[in-house]
């Protein structure tokens, strides 16, 4: 007897899936997430567009406000303006002291706005996952839902952010010591580059792994900060390559766009400080300050339903989670 021919092995589609909200509940593909992200964002504009405008439109504000007391009240910060016109020119005390207010409260506002795209991230956790199921949050009842976790989850921020210090410590250490101790520059600018490698993929790698999934198993598992990132890393086993292509692709979307959107505004800005000196460096704050509310509109709400469908993927792969779906929408009975 011949034995039979190989037959050829063709790619399954997914099988069909209920849909309840904004995703199919099973594993989702890339297609499923992109969609399910803009779908997301167009099923709640409010709790997930309307909350990152609104941070950074009040975190801007400062410097803005500020900015322009200092132009407007007669103690003009002409020095920016007035410098590319006459290199020569020398500052007064009060503009010294003003330009120190206005950068200051911009450095301020800055920092608001990052606390508060840390809070509108776990808000978009819950609105993810409502919208899984058919359910729309409103911008209160998303901030609600954060009740008792806002700490953890600013706390969740800081202790990836001194992770990521020590990891840039370690980086350059050897780099400046080498620099110091040997008298050829070339040992210290290989081991450089080296150094520099390594610490960009080792970012990548404890971003996936440890930070990614963190915030929405905090939001959604009631579990602590290092519950959290253990919960994350148990998730991403097995799955760093799948979920960093995703987040990076997601990430180079929304960076495209809002480069795009910004473009003209800082254009304006830098036009209306060539054309009028005197408001050189209101131009360029204003500037800033609406680049940044028009890159959180877009920024926060599509990467963040991007990283909770992710999420919620993984929960399905790994847990069956779509069961749980199904009976929290109503599909099944307990």
């Amino acid at each position: 007897m011949h034995p039979h021919p190989a037959r050829p092995t063709w790619t399954q589609p997914l099988p069909p899936a209920h849909k309840p909200g904004a995703i199919p509940l099973r594993p989702l593909g890339l297609g499923d997430m992109l969609d399910g992200a803009f779908r997301l964002v167009r099923f709640n504009p409010g709790a997930t567009v309307g909350a990152s405008v609104l941070v950074a439109a009040v975190a801007m504000a400062i410097p803005l406000g500020v900015t322009a007391a200092m132009t407007f009240s007669g103690n003009s910060l002409e020095w920016f303006g007035v410098t590319l016109e006459d290199p020569d020119y020398v500052p007064s005390s009060s503009e010294i002291i003003g330009i120190l207010a206005a950068v200051g409260s911009f450095f301020l506002g800055t920092i608001l706005q990052v606390i508060g795209a840390i809070l509108v991230a776990g808000m978009i956790s819950h609105v993810a996952h409502a919208a899984a199921i058919g359910r729309k949050l409103t911008l209160s009842q998303a901030w609600a839902a954060t009740h008792g976790n806002r700490w953890r989850l600013i706390g969740l921020a800081l202790l990836t952010t001194l992770i990521f210090i020590l990891v840039l410590a370690v980086a350059v250490t050897p780099v400046v010591v080498l620099a110091i101790v040997v008298d050829n520059p070339v040992p210290a600018i290989l081991v450089g580059i080296l150094m520099f490698l390594l610490l960009i993929a080792t970012s990548f790698f404890l971003t996936v792994r440890l930070y990614l999934l963190a915030v929405p198993s905090l939001m959604l598992e009631n579990t602590g900060v290092f519950g959290a990132i253990g919960r994350a890393w148990r998730l991403s086993a097995r799955q760093f390559w799948r979920l960093f292509g995703i987040w990076l692709l997601a990430n180079i979307i929304v960076g495209f766009v809002s480069q795009i959107v910004a473009f003209p505004i800082s254009m304006v800005a830098s036009v209306v400080g060539i054309v009028q000196p005197d408001l050189y460096f209101f131009a360029t704050i204003a500037g800033s300050a609406v680049s940044t509310v028009v890159a959180a509109a877009i920024v926060a709400p599509f990467s963040g339903a991007v990283t909770n469908l992710q999420y919620l993927d993984q929960r399905i792969r790994k847990e069956s989670y779509e069961v749980e779906l199904m009976e929290q929408a109503g599909l099944l009975s307990r």
